[in-house]
């Protein structure tokens, strides 16, 4: 199973694609979708689109994982990150790409093993998970990765085949 894992933002969409056939993972590609700050809002969503429309033809994801937006206090920001999420779920939702959401929490906790690890614990894991030699960067790539491989771990393993199977 190949998984684009996406961390959703309008400055930066960091983006990761493993590959996971039920034991081990394996990166693909991995990297940011990066927006100019002096371009136009609307301006930035289309270059998300074509950026991500570009990976998907590139690498052909069977699943896309992304974060539930959280937030609690710069509500302009959750609102400009919800629209460039909008866009992402679109693009998918466009080139036939089932869409699997995960809190924070549940990345955290399918990584780590403690839904209230550390981010740099999570990065750790990334890792090593990986066999990277050092942690992606910037922390939106190594978060998308997490996010790919919790996705893995929720529904690419031989229990969740089994258990999907069972609800058919």
């Amino acid at each position: 199973m190949r998984i684009l894992g996406i961390d959703p933002g309008y400055a930066i969409v960091g983006y990761g694609i493993v590959e996971y056939d039920g034991f081990r993972f394996d990166a693909v590609a991995y990297g940011a979708v990066t927006t100019p700050a002096k371009e136009k809002f609307p301006e930035r969503l289309r270059m998300i689109y074509e950026d991500l429309s570009f990976l998907i033809k590139k690498y052909q994801p069977d699943h896309l994982a992304i974060e539930k937006l959280y937030f609690n206090t710069n509500t302009t920001t959750a609102i400009d990150v919800a629209q460039a999420r909008g866009v992402i779920l679109l693009c998918a939702t466009e080139n036939g790409i089932p869409i699997f959401e995960y809190t924070p929490l549940q990345v955290k906790q399918a990584i780590t093993g403690y839904g209230r690890a550390e981010k740099h614990q999570v990065m750790e894991m990334i890792k090593s998970f990986l066999s990277l030699k050092a942690i992606p960067k910037p922390d939106d790539t190594a978060d998308a990765l997490a996010l790919a491989v919790c996705h893995g771990h929720c529904t690419g393993n031989l229990v969740g085949k089994l258990n999907s199977e069972a609800k058919k």
